[in-house]
């Protein structure tokens, strides 16, 4: 397993990537708000689509698309306050692969429980993606002080146990368009490749 392709490192270089993902975000919504208004149904997950159409694509793209300037806003700051430390810690091809990988499958799961539950929603945005970068965050910076909505000052560990308490609920119980279960699906794949490719067990990293 030491030696296994799901274990191999890549070399550490660095180059920004986090900065990067954050500019196409922010030209895909240019692009999407003044030009192209249907490259949001065309890039965006929609089960319908994937089934029907078999638009594939749409469980990548779709961590491109927002719904509006605060949804943009607030993920491309989670994405610097979390991505950065996290990409200088681990290296860009590290992060890419993470970030891309959690993003992706946290799509696919989010297209199964929505196609299981009968519901056909608009899924998009960079947060289930985010939301892996912030629980990688947490284990290389366990005791970082960080801001819970913004303004409630805890440590990060603590922040992201809270997250999955909201997120989990959230997505059992609530009705609303916030995409819950794919906050969720981001944790809980973040937390998989945090245990299987770089063999860390996160509930020690918090203290647990």
């Amino acid at each position: 397993m030491r030696n296994s392709i799901i274990n191999r490192q890549f070399r550490y270089t660095y180059s920004n990537a986090a900065a990067v993902i954050a500019v196409i975000n922010i030209v895909a919504y240019g692009v999407v708000t003044f030009l192209f208004p249907r490259f949001l149904y065309i890039f965006s997950l929609i089960p319908s689509a994937v089934l029907y159409r078999h638009w594939y694509w749409q469980f990548f793209t779709y961590m491109f698309m927002h719904g509006g300037l605060w949804h943009l806003l607030f993920n491309m700051l989670a994405l610097f306050m979390f991505g950065m430390p996290v990409e200088r810690k681990i290296g860009t091809r590290e992060f890419v692969l993470f970030y891309f990988l959690v993003g992706t499958l946290s799509g696919i799961a989010s297209y199964i429980a929505f196609y299981l539950s009968g519901r056909n929603v608009m899924l998009l945005g960079a947060s289930g993606a985010i939301y892996g970068v912030m629980l990688l965050f947490s284990v290389f910076f366990p005791s970082a002080g960080v801001l819970l909505f913004g303004f409630i000052p805890m440590r990060a560990s603590t922040l992201v146990l809270l997250y999955f308490c909201i997120e989990f609920f959230g997505s059992v119980f609530a009705s609303g368009s916030i995409g819950h279960s794919t906050h969720l699906f981001g944790l809980l794949f973040a937390f998989l490749y945090v245990m299987i490719r770089m063999r860390i067990k996160p509930w020690r990293a918090w203290g647990l």
